[in-house]
C-alpha cells in the first residue's frame, strides 16, 4: 500500500488544504477501481465505509491478492470539510462560489471527440487504450479557475482511467440506492444485489455534470460519436453510492458495506476472496426520468405515513402537514407507484420544501434531473 498526499490551494495568503489517497496492487498489472469517499464533505456514512475498506485492502494488498489497482479516497473533500456555519457543517456546497461539490467536472468528451478524430480503429481493446490516454491527457490540461476545481481536476485525474469507479455517498434520510448510467444497467446488477439497494436509478445524461459521469458517460458518448466501425467499448462503471442516511453511521452497516463493495471489485477480478452467494435484487432498475419529487404544500410540521423503502401507489398518502397556529392539515400524496427511497430529515417545512422522493418505472422527466 502507497500513501499520497496531494497540496490543495498552495498560495501563500490563504488556508491550503491537502488530500490523501491510499494505493492498492500496481498501476497497468490488472483492472483499475476508483473508490471515493464523501465528496459532499458531511455525508460521514461513506467515510467509516471507506475506512473498512482500507483495513480490507490492507490485508489483502499485504497478502498479494490485489490482483488489479485500487485507489483510495477516503476524504474526498477537505475544503467541505473545513466549512463550518454556526457550528453545523456546510459540504454540499462550496462556499466561495455556491456550485455543488458534485457538479462541473470536466466533460473530457468534447475534447477526445476532436483528438481521437482518424486515430481509432477496428480493435475495442486498442481504441480503449488510447481512450484513456487521450482522457488523462484532457484532465491533465484542465486549467482550475480556484481552489475548489483543483481538487476537481486532481479527483478526476485519479478515477478518468479506471475500470470502475465507486462515489460513496449518502442522502438526507434513504434506504441504500444507487445512481448510475443506462448503458450500465446489467454491469451494476450484481452490486445492487451485494449492496441490497432499494433502488437504481439510471440515466444517459443527468445534467449537471457529476463525477460519475465525468468517468464513465464518455465512453457511450464516444461509442455513439465514432460508430460501430471503430468500436469503443463501455470502458467504466461509474456508479454513485448513496449510503442511506446522514445519521446511518454504523460499524455493522459499514462492514456489511464495505464486503458488498470488495465482492463487487472480486467478481470484477481485481481482488481475489472468496465469492459469497449473489442475493436476490430488492429492486429492478428504474430511470432517474421517473424520480418523484414531492413538496410541501403548506409550511407546518411533517408527519410521514409511510416508511423508507415502502412501495406506495399512486394515491396514497406519503405524509401529512400539521400547521400548528391554524390547524389546518394537508395530505401529500404521490401520484404514481413506486418505491419511497429518501426524505428529508426535516420535521418542520416551510411551503415549497423538499419533502420526499419516489421512484416510478416510467420516466416522465427531462432537462437537469438532479437537484442543486
Amino acid at each position: 500500500m502507497q500513501q499520497k498526499s496531494h497540496p490543495i490551494a498552495t498560495e501563500d495568503n490563504v488556508a491550503r488544504y491537502q488530500l490523501t489517497s491510499f494505493h492498492f496492487g500496481a498501476p497497468g498489472q490488472g483492472r483499475k477501481a476508483y473508490i471515493q469517499a464523501s465528496l459532499h464533505a458531511d455525508e460521514v456514512p461513506a467515510m467509516l465505509v471507506a475506512h473498512r475498506l482500507r483495513q480490507a485492502l490492507e490485508r489483502l494488498d499485504a497478502a498479494g491478492r490485489v490482483k488489479g489497482e485500487v485507489i483510495l479516497v477516503p476524504v474526498a473533500n477537505p475544503i467541505g470539510l473545513s466549512q463550518v456555519i454556526h457550528g453545523a457543517p456546510f459540504g454540499r456546497f462550496d462556499l466561495a462560489t455556491g456550485v455543488n461539490f458534485n457538479r462541473s467536472y470536466k466533460h473530457v468528451a468534447d475534447d477526445l471527440k476532436v483528438s481521437l478524430q482518424g486515430k481509432l480503429g477496428p480493435d475495442a481493446a486498442a481504441n480503449a487504450a488510447l481512450v484513456r490516454e487521450h482522457a488523462r491527457r484532457s484532465v491533465a490540461s484542465w486549467v482550475p479557475k480556484n481552489a475548489t476545481e483543483e481538487l476537481k481536476k486532481t479527483l478526476l485525474g485519479m478515477a478518468i482511467d479506471a475500470d470502475v469507479m465507486l462515489d460513496l455517498h449518502c442522502d438526507n434520510e434513504a434506504v441504500l440506492h444507487l445512481y448510475t448510467g443506462t448503458p450500465l444497467a446489467d454491469d451494476v446488477k450484481p452490486l445492487a444485489a451485494l449492496l441490497q439497494a432499494h433502488a437504481v436509478l439510471l440515466a444517459t445524461e443527468s445534467g449537471g455534470e457529476p463525477f460519475d459521469e465525468a468517468c464513465s458517460r464518455v465512453w457511450w458518448e464516444l461509442a455513439g460519436h465514432f460508430g460501430a466501425a471503430t468500436p469503443v467499448p463501455m470502458g467504466c462503471i461509474g456508479v454513485t453510492v448513496e449510503l442511506r442516511g446522514e445519521n446511518d453511521v454504523r460499524y455493522d452497516l459499514a462492514e456489511r458495506d464495505a464486503h458488498a463493495l470488495l465482492q463487487y471489485l472480486a467478481r470484477l477480478g481485481i481482488v481475489d476472496m472468496e465469492l459469497d452467494p449473489l442475493p436476490a435484487p430488492l429492486c429492478a432498475p428504474t430511470p432517474l426520468e421517473g424520480v418523484e419529487p414531492l413538496h410541501a404544500p403548506q409550511s407546518g410540521v411533517l408527519v410521514f405515513l409511510k416508511t423508507l423503502g415502502e412501495r406506495v401507489a399512486a394515491g396514497d398518502t406519503v405524509a401529512e402537514i400539521v400547521n400548528p397556529v391554524s390547524g389546518k392539515t394537508v395530505q401529500v400524496k404521490t401520484p404514481q407507484d413506486g418505491i419511497l427511497f429518501a426524505s428529508t430529515a426535516h420535521r418542520h417545512l416551510v411551503k415549497g420544501m423538499h419533502v420526499c422522493k419516489i421512484a416510478g418505472a416510467q420516466g416522465y422527466r427531462t432537462g437537469n434531473l438532479l437537484t442543486a
